[in-house]
């Protein structure tokens, strides 16, 4: 099982509540689509024992301190990441605009974009579209991450 979050804007009551989430799931990978905002959020996902992957979003201006926050644990970096977990093909984005371009190429088994704050989970093809939405919930009000079954390839938006 893999969790997808984004946009958590340093919200540490979500992302407190979604490393529980990630945690009772048996996540052995979680994937942040860019926009922690701070380092200290970013810290929080130590607690996951897990490694964690993630994309630098819009609003992620303290770039270095994001890098240091999660190296002991995962890696952050530019968009897009591109990277095999369990025989499937990853692409992480951050802004949506381009997902159509990456779609084309069919290279990938899953793309996961964020931006907008809309969940969001489709199938085009044989790739699986993955939006998590906003995990900090302050634009909709609704905080929401993702969960992966790379078994089934398979996809689910959870409420916070």
């Amino acid at each position: 099982m893999i969790g997808i979050m984004a946009d958590s804007h340093d919200n540490l009551h979500a992302v407190r509540q979604t490393i529980s989430i990630f945690k009772e799931t048996g996540c052995n990978l979680v994937i942040h689509a860019g926009d922690f905002v701070a380092p200290f959020a970013a810290r929080e996902l130590k607690n996951l024992n897990c490694p964690v992957k993630a994309v630098f979003g819009n609003c992620d201006g303290e770039k270095e301190g994001l890098r240091k926050a999660i190296s002991s644990f995962g890696e952050i970096k530019k968009a897009p990441m591109v990277f095999t977990h369990e025989d499937l093909n990853f692409l992480v984005t951050h802004i949506h605009v381009s997902v159509k371009t990456y779609l084309s190429s069919g290279k990938y088994n899953v793309i996961i974009f964020a931006h907008t704050h809309k969940p969001e989970v489709r199938k085009e093809k044989n790739t699986l579209l993955i939006n998590p939405g906003e995990t900090g919930g302050w634009v909709s009000g609704k905080s929401t991450v993702a969960l992966l079954d790379t078994k089934t390839l398979s996809a689910e938006i959870v409420h916070l």
